[in-house]
């Protein structure tokens, strides 16, 4: 037999409250005793109750979906951050609708725009293109991950130390020369802090190094080419000698490597090399590739929490405007793998 759904009166008799007591535990919860919401909670598992989400969106504009704008999927890090963030829900009970950028600033202001059309409840950032002014303009909660974030909160790695932890490895792994390989960007960037990290230790130990700034495009294929650009131009300027090489991201490391083993079968004695994220191409490489940690995990979970803090203040009958801005830095982690040698 079909099952009889279960509404407010039913609830309302069930508990002896009324129907607006009811409605208020659904709609603003903070407004009853703890043990109030207590009682018509044991309710609503006794009775099996079914909660219409569409009828509870309609009624107060929570839909309890956040909006999350990411890059790609071709870098492994953003991929991994999305796995990381999507594995939330059971924390935290929202769900996600999910936009690729492509570095389309147009098309990212329509996907912002479906998502508004959406009620989503909050908005997490990856992508670069769109400044953090123009994002804080939305008046809805914001946190952005390693992006450009003076106006909206955020949760990046400490950059500088993951920078000085990748220099120093290859510094003690008797490098002859130092490089890092990277995206020519803005200061602002979280991740700019990687290059000063690299620069400051090869100028206070006086190593010879070189720092190569690329635009690496966007997609697999045009960053495999000018990596292939890249590799031809360190053998033709130092042959002969071991090159420590830095990358920017545990993606470039993997394709590093594979240019690498082409030529050779192996990692010669010539080469090693670090990246940096830690996401899964990194153990799954050819070779595991020696990485900066960025605790990916945690900072998905520490995005999402900040998130939920902001909106569950809006849901409030009194909410308590942000006084200042809350930029979260996660510590990075060391991984030594077989592409450099444990000093």
């Amino acid at each position: 037999m079909k099952q009889k759904k279960v509404t407010f009166d039913d609830i309302a008799k069930y508990t002896g409250f009324s129907k607006t007591t009811i409605s208020r535990y659904f709609n603003h919860p903070d407004s009853l005793t703890v043990e109030n919401q207590d009682k018509i909670a044991d309710a609503l598992k006794e009775l099996n109750y079914q909660e219409n989400k569409l009828a509870k969106v309609l009624a107060n504009g929570q839909s309890e979906f956040i909006g999350v704008i990411i890059p790609n999927f071709y870098l492994g890090y953003f991929s991994e951050m999305l796995n990381c963030i999507l594995s939330t829900y059971e924390q935290f009970g929202y769900k996600f609708l999910v936009f690729i950028g492509g570095n389309n600033r147009e098309s990212e202001r329509k996907y912002i725009g479906e998502l508004l059309a959406y009620k989503i409840e909050g908005l997490i950032v990856l992508s670069h293109t769109i400044p953090s002014k123009e994002l804080a303009s939305y008046n809805i909660p914001i946190v952005a991950i390693e992006r450009e974030d003076e106006y909206v909160n955020s949760v990046n790695t400490n950059n500088y130390m993951g920078g000085v932890q990748a220099t120093n490895l290859l510094y003690k792994n008797n490098c002859d020369v130092l490089l890092h390989i990277n995206s020519d960007m803005p200061e602002d960037i979280p991740a700019y802090k990687r290059i000063t990290g690299f620069l400051d230790i090869c100028r206070d130990h006086g190593l010879n190094h070189e720092l190569i700034l690329r635009d690496f495009g966007n997609s697999y294929s045009e960053t495999k080419s000018c990596l292939e650009e890249v590799y031809q131009y360190i053998k033709e300027k130092y042959p002969g000698k071991k090159k420590g090489i830095f990358l920017a991201n545990d993606t470039h490391a993997s394709i590093m490597l594979n240019l690498i083993f082409r030529e050779y079968g192996r990692l010669p004695d010539e080469y090693r090399l670090v990246g940096f994220d830690d996401s899964p191409i990194a153990v799954e490489s050819v070779l595991p590739i020696s990485t900066v940690g960025q605790q990916i995990d945690k900072i998905a979970y520490t995005a999402v929490e900040l998130l939920v803090e902001q909106m569950n203040e809006r849901k409030k009958r009194r909410p308590q405007p942000q006084k200042e801005l809350l930029h979260k830095e996660i510590t990075p982690v060391l991984k030594l793998r077989d592409t450099t040698d444990n000093p």
